[in-house]
């Protein structure tokens, strides 16, 4: 797949999009070359598992141990990221083994390069976002403060929605295989509560408490997934061990084609073609089909005469 220029953003950005940054990152962390959902109520589980997701990668435990930290939660939040860099990329790999046999890795290497640039991209912004956090505190200077304090507003703004988006699409990886994105939900989550389960720290939290805050998420992540990939491939035949390029595309929704001239519409009773069944139509001046017949003139010679 080649790339083609404005494929990343749609061509939807305008000068008057930097000050929204909520449709910015839409665009940014969105891009157009993510395919379209198939199905609402897959689109429907996806929320449920971002949800569930955005729990098992911050930790609820942050707000009750010891009250709401913003920089502590940016630290959490660079963390996971940076953990992200190894397990995708792990992860996708074991994937690009399985499928090694029912085709090649450079028919996937657009949406795979443009995967791990959505990736690099999110990571750069929490790290920035951290940076911008401990320059406003650290600082005496109100100038730098107001100028600094702006700036980190809009990109706390523009990478909180793009949280939510490639929780989602997580990081365009749909557009390589749609059951990456599940798959890679649920080995994040499972990844993160490993070091709390092997170590048994529950962050001051009581046993019940430390059981949901650190169990719970990734098994809800890892039921919606199961859920989510079942259904793709139910309904549309995705499997997960199939290599994408032995995948038939799902049909695109799209107008209706016109139909032959003459033909009914659909649903209609058949009704059989309105000629004239006495072969020529009827004209002013005319003979009327149903008028009777003209007699011949007599002849006296002829054997039936009279």
């Amino acid at each position: 797949m080649a790339r083609t220029r404005g494929r990343w953003t749609g061509g939807t950005l305008t000068v008057r999009s930097v000050l929204k940054p909520q449709d910015v990152a839409r665009a940014v962390f969105h891009p157009a070359w993510i395919p379209q959902p198939l199905d609402p109520s897959v689109e429907r589980l996806k929320r449920f598992r971002v949800i569930a997701g955005a729990v098992a990668s911050l930790g609820v435990y942050t707000f009750i141990e010891g009250g709401f930290d913003f920089t502590e939660l940016l630290e959490n939040a660079l963390t996971a990221s940076v953990a992200l860099l190894f397990l995708t990329p792990l992860t996708v790999g074991a994937m690009l083994w399985v499928w090694r046999r029912g085709g090649t890795v450079r028919q996937l290497r657009v949406p795979l390069l443009d995967s791990l640039l959505l990736l690099l991209l999110f990571v750069g912004c929490v790290a920035a976002l951290l940076v911008l956090v401990q320059t406003v505190n650290g600082s005496a200077n109100l100038a730098v403060i107001i100028g600094v304090g702006l700036t980190m507003m809009w990109l706390l703004i523009f990478t909180a929605y793009g949280a939510v988006r490639v929780s989602g699409n997580f990081f365009g990886t749909a557009a390589t295989h749609r059951c990456l994105p599940p798959l890679l939900a649920m080995v994040t989550s499972w990844l993160v509560a490993v070091p709390d389960l092997v170590t048994g720290d529950l962050h001051g939290l009581s046993l019940t408490l430390g059981i949901v805050f650190i169990l719970g998420a990734p098994v809800t992540v890892t039921a919606i997934a199961l859920l989510e990939m079942g259904r793709l491939k139910r309904r549309y035949g995705i499997r997960l061990k199939a290599h994408p390029a032995t995948l038939a595309p799902a049909p695109a929704p799209g107008p209706v084609p016109p139909m032959p001239p003459g033909t009914p519409p659909a649903g209609s009773p058949y009704l059989p073609p309105q000629g004239n069944p006495y072969g020529q139509p009827y004209a002013p001046g005319g003979q009327h089909p149903h008028a009777p017949h003209p007699q011949p003139p007599y002849n006296p010679q002829h054997p039936y005469a009279g």
